[in-house]
């Protein structure tokens, strides 16, 4: 019996495929840029932080000098607590508001789609604006409702209590990083297949069984990703902050961007460039862990 050997011609391996030139075309630059922005920048300031430099002028090499001061530095300590302190309370309450208002958005209701716009406006005013506005009304207009209503707690200022101010850091931070986190939850339930709570209702299950043992499960990859998302810029919390309370009362809302940045114009821009080294390990392994935990989840 012949053999016949069939030769497919025009088409190679993958392992043979050439890349095609346009690719490199958009790789490239955006390499060089993310090099020549990121990570130079990263590897000069992580060298000086070995150094007593102060920005300008000449330094000479201090070692772990700087790295060993930070952990007796109460200022240091402080922003440290005050940043990951209001960075979990604050990811606790987005993603309890975000949820429940995505099982109600996508709920069948009327108007839910001018109200699904109307929730994400937030996300698209700038943080430093809504801050200003904020801190109008902390500042003005509660405290005049405290003072209509015979409220004593609300006469005062929350941005001037140092034991309260955090809260309202919380509250204006939470109330623009809510949109973010409802468009992911919203697109995260509409992906559960209808004839799953058909099924379920068929069964008898009630809306709450539903909610629980249904919707739940299926979204947690999602709230695994908006947990994890979201912790990481808020560790980052800058410019809200600063509208808010300026790091103040005194330095009871100082977070660690804050305190970087104040260093680097006043004087001490090696040592705070090893905090910034510092906080850059954090966000790595704040990242390491955010792909261990989504790692082979399908859908995401």
């Amino acid at each position: 019996m012949a053999t016949t050997t069939i030769v497919t011609q025009g088409k190679r391996p993958k392992s043979m495929r050439r890349t095609e030139p346009i690719y490199y075309l958009f790789l490239v630059p955006a390499l060089v840029l993310f090099t020549l922005a990121i990570t130079v920048p990263a590897l000069i300031g992580i060298f000086f932080s070995f150094t007593n430099s102060i920005g300008i002028g000449e330094w000479e090499f201090t070692g772990f000098r700087n790295y060993i001061a930070m952990f007796g530095d109460p200022a240091i300590l402080q922003s440290y607590l005050f940043t990951f302190g209001f960075s979990i309370v604050t990811v606790i309450l987005v993603n309890a508001i975000a949820f429940l208002l995505a099982v109600g958005l996508t709920a069948r209701i009327r108007l839910k789609m001018p109200l699904r716009a109307v929730f994400v406006i937030p996300m698209v005013v700038s943080g430093i604006i809504i801050a200003y506005v904020f801190n109008f009304l902390f500042s003005r207009s509660v405290p005049a409702l405290g003072a209509a209503t015979g409220v004593s707690w609300l006469e005062t200022s929350l941005l001037a209590n140092p034991d309260l101010a955090w809260l309202a850091i919380v509250v204006v931070t939470a109330w623009q990083a809510v949109p973010s986190a409802l468009l992911i939850y919203i697109a995260g339930i509409l992906s559960i297949p209808g004839d799953v709570y058909e099924a379920a209702s068929v069964d008898g299950a009630t809306k709450r069984q539903q909610l629980l043992r249904i919707t739940v499960p299926l979204v947690f990859g999602y709230v695994v990703i908006n947990v994890i998302l979201g912790f990481k810029n808020f560790l980052n919390s800058y410019d809200i902050i600063i509208g808010l309370t300026d790091g103040g009362p005194g330095t009871a809302t100082r977070s660690v961007a804050m305190t970087i940045i104040s260093g680097f114009t006043g004087g001490d821009y090696a040592y705070q460039m090893a905090n910034a080294t510092l906080f850059l390990i954090v966000a790595i392994v704040v990242s390491l862990l955010q792909l261990s935990m989504t790692r082979g989840r399908r859908g995401l």
